[in-house]
């Protein structure tokens, strides 16, 4: 029988005063080929405010937990689950829009998406690496297929995205261009970045067009990224965004520079996790978190990313947003 665990739920569509509220509900059992996870932690992601907002009302039935990213201990196994034992430390991207979230004290998760956490990495870093790190890694390896002396442009390189690929493109041996606020200059550099271009003082495009033509541009911010990116890319450059595209935007100029677009939404991997964490055992990567928070703040979470704290005035921090659940 199971025994409850507390969660954080989504209620009701809209702002995070009203979104969410503790609730106890029963501890699910793992099926075959599944693993009982105790989630030590977890992170808000964007996804989650546009779930929260209600984007996706057709997907999402309330009341629902909601969350993706997981960094926790093997509880319990299902039948035929014979890759992992409790006491294992793993971490992994719940499959987004199916089943329980991972606001919660436990979740339930198919083996083959678990990978073994790497032991650099506490459980608050490892749960703000999974999605964004996935994210990358497909953006940049898989999709872009990014190779030595390219060069990457990465907009909005403070943030929880961009300071993963910043650091992974360094890796992979690009140039890496990024767009952040001054304030932020000294973070990405550090981070990986070769030129910072403060997007808030002005038109980006003509600063990074005098560094030459951009190989590959990351979009994590939306707005007329994918219109503008032609007038920086190199011949044959690669866009990737994962940002929503809320309006049409013309993009007759990339036929110009026979540029590929690629729109990405990021499905879990234990082969991603996998080469994520060989790069972390190498320290060439490593989670930026901004803020920590317990699961009973979740809604002041979603209002930090969202660029502020109920009236406080407090800007989005650098990096990803954790929840520590169980410590």
């Amino acid at each position: 029988m199971s025994t409850a665990m507390q969660v954080m739920e989504l209620v009701r569509f809209g702002d995070t005063e009203t979104a969410f509220a503790t609730r106890e509900i029963p501890r699910p059992d793992p099926g075959p080929g599944q693993v009982l996870v105790r989630v030590e932690a977890t992170s808000v992601n964007p996804l989650d405010l546009q779930t929260r907002r209600g984007d996706y009302q057709d997907q999402v039935a309330l009341p629902a937990v909601i969350g993706n990213d997981v960094s926790g201990v093997v509880v319990d196994t299902g039948p035929g689950a014979d890759d992992f034992q409790p006491g294992d430390e793993v971490w992994y991207l719940a499959p987004i829009f199916a089943g329980q979230g991972t606001y919660a004290q436990f979740h339930v998760v198919d083996q083959a998406l678990v990978a073994r956490k790497p032991a650099g990495l506490s459980h608050v870093e490892a749960a703000g690496l999974t999605l964004v790190g996935m994210t990358v890694w497909e953006a940049l390896v898989e999709r872009a297929r990014v190779r030595v002396g390219e060069r990457v442009l990465v907009h909005g390189g403070a943030g929880g995205v961009g300071s993963v690929a910043i650091q992974l493109a360094s890796a992979l041996g690009a140039e890496v261009v990024t767009t952040a606020r001054a304030r932020d200059h000294e973070f990405v550099t550090e981070l990986g970045a070769d030129t910072a271009i403060d997007f808030s003082a002005g038109d980006y495009v003509p600063q990074v067009r005098a560094l030459g033509g951009i190989d590959v541009v990351l979009d994590t911010v939306g707005g007329d990224t994918l219109a503008r990116s032609p007038e920086v890319l190199a011949d044959r450059g690669r866009v990737v965004s994962i940002v929503d595209i809320p309006e049409p935007q013309n993009l007759l100029a990339a036929w110009g520079v026979n540029a590929t677009y690629h729109f990405l939404f990021v499905s879990p991997s234990r082969a991603k996790l996998e080469a994520l964490g060989r790069l972390v055992d190498q320290d060439k990567l490593r989670p930026v978190v901004g803020a920590v928070l317990p699961l009973s703040d979740v809604a002041q979470a979603h209002s930090l990313l969202e660029g502020g704290s109920a009236g406080e005035g407090r800007r989005r921090p650098r990096g990803k947003i954790a929840i520590a659940v169980h410590q």
